[in-house]
């Protein structure tokens, strides 16, 4: 790959759990803070995901993302804030009546699943095209849902960062494209290793990428014991990079990371060893075309 790689730190997400590490960020302060330390570690973007304080269990509350970013933004300006708009989107059907919701079900309207995005502006907010198995869920991102999210982005002056996590989540973004609910040439990530999705191979992570529009900006990562591999992987095949306690919580076989710094400042020297170059956040604003 030529020119330089952006490392994006995933920083909590929503599906790793509290009591799967002791070091996972949960409150405001700890996910804004773990993010400015991943940027020092080299990390150009920041994937935010909240929490809610008392439980450590996903939020979608507006006044968290507010906490974070206001947090992030009053110590670094030049961190590109990501902001995920995944959550709202799972469905668990229920014993007695699959047409009915059971315990654990988040599905809300699309509208609602954007509106931190269209009051906070963040510089990148997530649009998630899988509709697929995960677990014993099933995760529901319909082309008309997609597209009602697609177009307050668009609005919002926010710029979609396209997750794909199976081959006809790639059919799906080029029909997106084709009929101009998005504009090329398209900023996208491969997620690889989550159950009954794309695995986390290098043939998967090359077919995959052959599905991308002509120009794309793109990275890919894997899930698990998988995330160091395909950051290799993903530079050989001239992509951009991800990793982050949302991801992965180790650094090796038992060995859980302190921090997400540690997790970017390892996958910065294994793109250093190959002969990358880290890109620096204000690098990432000049690629991506932000502000």
């Amino acid at each position: 790959m030529t020119g330089k790689t952006i490392i994006t730190c995933a920083i909590t997400g929503n599906l790793t759990r509290p009591e799967q590490s002791p070091y996972l960020p949960i409150t405001p302060e700890q996910i804004a803070t773990s993010a400015l330390e991943a940027a020092e570690a080299g990390a150009a973007i920041a994937h935010i995901h909240v929490r809610d304080p008392a439980t450590g269990r996903p939020s979608m509350e507006i006044d968290l993302y507010r906490d974070v970013v206001d947090r992030i933004r009053a110590r670094n300006k030049s961190l590109v804030i990501n902001l995920t708009t995944g959550p709202g989107g799972r469905f668990v059907p229920s014993v007695e009546d699959p047409r009915v919701a059971g315990p654990g079900t988040t599905l809300i309207q699309p509208e609602k699943r954007v509106e931190h995005i269209e009051l906070l502006k963040p510089d990148i907010c997530t649009l998630d095209l899988n509709t697929m198995n995960s677990g014993g869920e099933v995760v529901i991102n319909t082309p008309r849902n997609v597209r009602i999210m697609a177009e307050r982005m668009k609005v919002a002056g926010v710029l979609p960062e396209i997750e794909l996590f199976d081959s006809g989540d790639c059919h799906l973004a080029r029909d997106l494209f084709a009929d101009g609910t998005l504009k090329g040439p398209g900023l996208f990530s491969l997620v690889l290793g989550v159950k009954y999705g794309f695995s986390a191979t290098p043939e998967t992570m090359f077919y995959a990428r052959s599905l991308l529009p002509p120009g794309a900006i793109w990275s890919g990562f894997g899930i698990g014991r998988a995330e160091f591999p395909m950051v290799a992987q993903a530079w050989l095949l001239g992509g951009h990079v991800r990793v982050g306690m949302e991801d992965n919580l180790y650094m090796s076989k038992g060995v859980l990371a302190k921090t997400n710094a540690e997790l970017v400042a390892h996958a910065a020297s294994i793109l250093k060893s190959l002969g990358a170059s880290v890109a620096t956040a204000a690098d990432a604003r000049a690629m991506l075309g932000l502000g």
